[in-house]
């Protein structure tokens, strides 16, 4: 298959692969992010070929494995033509996945805005009126906070994502449940409603969800927020689209 873009977002855990075009992605892939080599990369992108190339990784001892895999393999960076300005201190210490769910948030669905990316961590990144990156909330993820709470206690046990049949739990499993279920999503609820506070046009504000979590914490949740588990490719999708690259 051949398409524009080869499209790259290497989280902790799994790194996501898009081949796109310049409208849409047309195919997608997996792997593991850690114990990647040059071998591995280029058996899992057997089939595909692309013009450009372009990651965004939050893993940066990885990213020189990519690079020598892929020639002229280009890292979105703070000062990559990204279509946004950037109205922050220290624009090199934003990762480059968040920059890609700004880029993707104001193209896709407009500004004021906030994207919510659960993984690992849960990020919320926002976005100005006048579409400009301005900073964000760093937070704990889910599974982060459930395991730590097995890893750290010597009686509660490791539990898999579940609604709760009420807030008041019967078992430890169940009470942990409810914690998990209702306790971050009142959590995620808190800091939305300080955010709109806090960001001009806040009420009006376009709201996205994305991230391993994103549908199963939304489900539970009062407001309606889309969920694009896409997002953070459709980011890097459009940076190569608005500003063509390094060819791969």
């Amino acid at each position: 298959m051949t398409a524009d873009q080869l499209l790259i977002d290497v989280g902790n855990g799994r790194t996501k692969l898009g081949l796109s075009s310049r409208a849409a992605i047309v195919d997608r892939r997996e792997l593991p992010t850690h114990g990647v080599t040059v071998a591995s990369i280029l058996e899992k992108l057997r089939g595909w070929s692309f013009r450009q190339a372009v990651i965004a990784s939050v893993v940066p001892t990885v990213v020189p494995v990519w690079q020598a895999a892929l020639p002229g393999l280009h890292v979105l960076r703070h000062d990559t033509p990204l279509g946004i300005g950037i109205r922050y201190p220290q624009p090199e210490t934003i990762g480059a996945d968040r920059l890609a769910n700004a880029v993707a948030l104001a193209h896709l669905h407009g500004a004021p805005g906030i994207v919510i990316d659960f993984g690992t961590a849960v990020t919320f990144d926002i976005l100005s009126p006048d579409r400009h990156y301005i900073g964000g909330v760093i937070a704990p993820g889910l599974r982060l906070m459930t395991d730590y709470l097995h890893e750290r206690t010597a009686l509660l046990p490791r539990v898999d994502l579940a609604e709760p049949s009420s807030a008041i739990g019967t078992s430890t499993l169940s009470a942990i449940q409810a914690g998990a279920a209702i306790g971050y999503r009142g959590m995620i609820r808190g800091i939305l409603d300080a955010l709109r506070q806090e960001l001009p046009g806040g009420d009006s504000a376009h709201i996205v969800a994305t991230g391993g979590d994103a549908e199963w914490i939304i489900a539970g949740m009062t407001e309606t927020i889309p969920v694009d588990p896409d997002l953070t490719l459709h980011g890097l999708r459009l940076v190569g689209t608005l500003a063509p690259l390094s060819h791969a």
